[in-house]
């Protein structure tokens, strides 16, 4: 076909398109405006397609280094409002799973649809692992396709679903649906207005062939530190109990009622039987019903392409009055476990003929031919339904072990609450401790006495403000480790986080999808781990932001362990240290420049012209962690009363936890001070110099 047709294709025209095709029909139809992946069969010819159709399409491409990469690309898109289109094979979304499991936490706003292409009899793959397990891992929803007119129209879906609730929705495809040809109907393009008031005002604008979004800032939402994620996950849960409502009324789950196939009112179905199935295996199974006539034994097919969260009352309702039910589904039983779950704890005595019973195979791609064996075999055997029979009354029987215990335990626990609060000393040890928590002051994790990290934030928040970029025009992409506390203010340098190493990653799709200026953080263990091939990224796609590599010598937050930027190994031996600086340089970069960020000067040129460079430019923060041991103690810093106004900027913009307000003045801790002279450095009176009496 003229794969042009797939940009310019009018609504209405038919095209014979394959699965893959029909993805980057839905992409355009749905209006995205960034789309990422890594390569993979069966999923590759879409980034191929896309690779020469983006421009046209009014769209940003690129193949990102890896899927993870490319997820993190795609999630900080969707952020900043633009829909985000990736896709991987099956294992690429292992690779990308631990920014893809933040990402559903910290939501899609702009809509974000992540196609997961499985390999049933790992036809070009290491292994044939079922991806909708992740759904349930992650909390997402999930929708299968059986045909390329499906593929097309759960794009679109997927994306109104993703926006709706501002989640990631997974498409799952097989090898079989990626690669079949069938007949689409194209549908209209979107028009894409992704300009808002905020972008309107920037007036740096680049020019590019696709719509830019704007990144608004909030902590809570797109910062997973454990106070946010924990409302995060409580969001998340009621969010799945509203689209698990959605599945059960969706028109992507139909019924194919066979007994509107028997043409004479004489034949009656012998028994009713129903199956249920999804995805390409559905097509197996509509094809063994039709062919073999299994409407005369009465066979109606429950279709799910709304397949989590899983459709519970709708199932219910379908296999109500039936004499059994079949699961057909490709690779591992998720569906069949999901079905005996319901009838187990409804208390319906049906028997369910799948994977479990061993009536259909447990790996590898199903066909017609399957199919067919695997339902005779249950037919040949006048349904031999005792082992089911037994596995529900198994289920039950468990339900009410657990029942009994839980009942017996939570006895047990009131029994010993009720006769501890009979005891007068307990009475009074809980009120005491009830006391103490009421009145225990708010302490939020703050950064050391002394830590360099703080000199850093300053210096940044200082060369932005020289350069009259406003916080707003200002993304901060942070990342695992003592860095996240720059979250709090006066620094508030944490607006966006997903997982170890994503800050660069991060920054990517922030520099694709915003015309902001955007500063990454990263320490110098969490480089080493996953920042090295996301630099490689930026570089060789051309984005433009600014990395910080907070180089404190040690892994921090853990406890102080050696990583490869030290000359020490983890059993205390020598080992050959790895330049940070040369490993930059030889990722592409051409700005690269180490700092000590105690030095204040120094720090703030840096960064102005760090945020001036086109492209990527590196900032090492290099600095020796507080905690080292080992380190001399420096003479501590005293106000000078003399010279000090009261102005309280010591306290209120660079927030050491050693400068602090007694009696209305400022006054610096001696035991607390580490000697580091930021304060002197920041203070425009003079007002702040060395101890000398000590």
């Amino acid at each position: 076909m003229d794969l042009n047709q797939l940009v310019n294709g009018k609504s209405g025209d038919k095209e014979f398109l394959l699965g893959n095709e029909a993805a980057v029909r839905g992409a355009i139809e749905a209006g995205v405006s960034v789309a990422a992946t890594y390569p993979g069969t069966p999923s590759s010819e879409i980034g191929n397609i896309l690779s020469i159709l983006a421009k046209d399409a009014g769209l940003f491409f690129e193949f990102s280094i890896n899927e993870k990469v490319a997820m993190e690309v795609a999630a900080s898109s969707a952020a900043s409002g633009l829909k985000s289109f990736t896709f991987m094979k099956h294992v690429g979304l292992n690779v990308a799973s631990d920014s893809f499991l933040t990402a559903v936490y910290t939501g899609t706003p702009g809509g974000m649809v992540v196609l997961s292409a499985d390999d049933p009899s790992m036809f070009s793959s290491q292994n044939e692992q079922d991806n909708r397990h992740y759904a349930r891992l992650a909390n997402c929803p999930v929708l299968e396709p059986s045909n390329p007119q499906e593929v097309k129209d759960m794009m679109k879906y997927g994306y109104e679903l993703s926006k709706e609730f501002s989640i990631p929705v997974i498409l799952r495809t097989t090898t079989r649906i990626s690669h079949m040809r069938g007949v689409v109907e194209l549908g209209d393009v979107e028009i894409i207005n992704n300009k808002t008031d905020d972008f309107n005002n920037i007036n740096f604008a680049k020019n590019v062939h696709w719509e830019k979004g704007f990144f608004k800032k909030d902590p809570k939402q797109f910062v997973p530190v454990p106070e946010n994620s924990m409302v995060m996950h409580e969001k998340l849960v009621a969010k799945m109990e509203d689209i698990e409502e959605l599945a059960n009324n969706s028109d992507l789950n139909f019924i194919f009622n066979s007994f509107e196939n028997i043409n004479s009112e004489n034949v009656k179905p012998k028994s009713k039987y129903g199956i249920i199935s999804s995805g390409s295996a559905f097509n197996y199974a509509y094809d063994v019903v039709v062919e073999d006539n299994l409407a005369n034994l009465g066979f109606n097919i429950l279709k799910l392409g709304f397949t989590y969260p899983f459709p519970k009352d709708l199932v219910l309702d379908f296999i109500e009055g039936l004499d059994g039910i079949f699961v057909v589904e490709e690779v591992d039983p998720i569906m069949e476990k999901e079905v005996l779950a319901i009838i187990g704890e409804v208390g319906i005595d049906i028997p369910v003929f799948g994977k479990l019973d061993g009536n259909f195979p447990l790996i590898h791609e199903f066909n017609s031919d399957i199919v067919r064996d695997s339902i005779n075999k249950v037919i040949d055997s006048s349904f031999n339904t005792i082992n089911t029979i037994n596995t529900i009354n198994t289920i039950n029987n468990g339900n009410n072990i657990n029942n009994t215990n839980k009942g017996s335990n939570s006895n047990n626990i009131n029994n010993n609450i009720n006769n501890s609060n009979n005891s007068s000393n307990d009475l009074n040890i809980n009120k005491r401790l009830k006391d103490i928590k009421d009145n225990l002051p708010s302490r939020p994790p703050t950064l050391c006495p002394g830590c360099s990290h703080r000199a850093t934030y300053f210096g940044v928040r200082r060369a932005a403000e020289e350069l009259n970029i406003s916080n707003e025009n200002l993304i901060f992409s942070s990342d695992i480790g003592c860095y996240t506390l720059g979250v709090s203010p006066p620094y508030e340098t944490t607006d966006y986080l997903l997982s170890m190493g994503s800050s660069i990653g991060d920054a990517c799709g922030f520099s694709v999808a915003t015309n902001q200026h955007i500063v990454s953080f990263i320490g110098d263990s969490t480089f080493f781990h996953g920042g090295i091939p996301p630099l490689i990224n930026g570089v060789h796609n051309k984005h433009k932001f600014v990395v910080t590599i907070l180089d404190n010598r040690t892994t921090a937050m853990t406890g102080g362990q050696p990583n490869p930027g030290l000359p020490v190994d983890g059993m205390g031996n020598q080992a050959p240290e790895i330049s940070i600086e040369e490993i930059a340089k030889a990722c592409g970069c051409e700005f690269v420049e180490t700092i000590n960020p105690m030095n204040l000067s120094k720090t703030i040129d840096t960064y102005k012209r760090a945020l001036e460079y086109d492209g990527v430019s590196v900032i090492i923060a290099k600095h020796p962690c507080t905690l080292i041991k080992g380190l001399k103690r420096k003479r501590p810093m005293v106000i000078k009363e003399n010279k000090c106004n009261n102005c309280q900027n010591c306290v209120t913009t660079l927030a050491c936890p050693a400068i602090s307000i007694v009696d209305g003045k400022v006054e610096i801790d001696d035991l607390l001070c580490k000697g580091c002279t930021v304060c002197v450095q920041m203070c425009d009176e003079k007002a702040i110099g060395v101890k000398k009496d000590i």
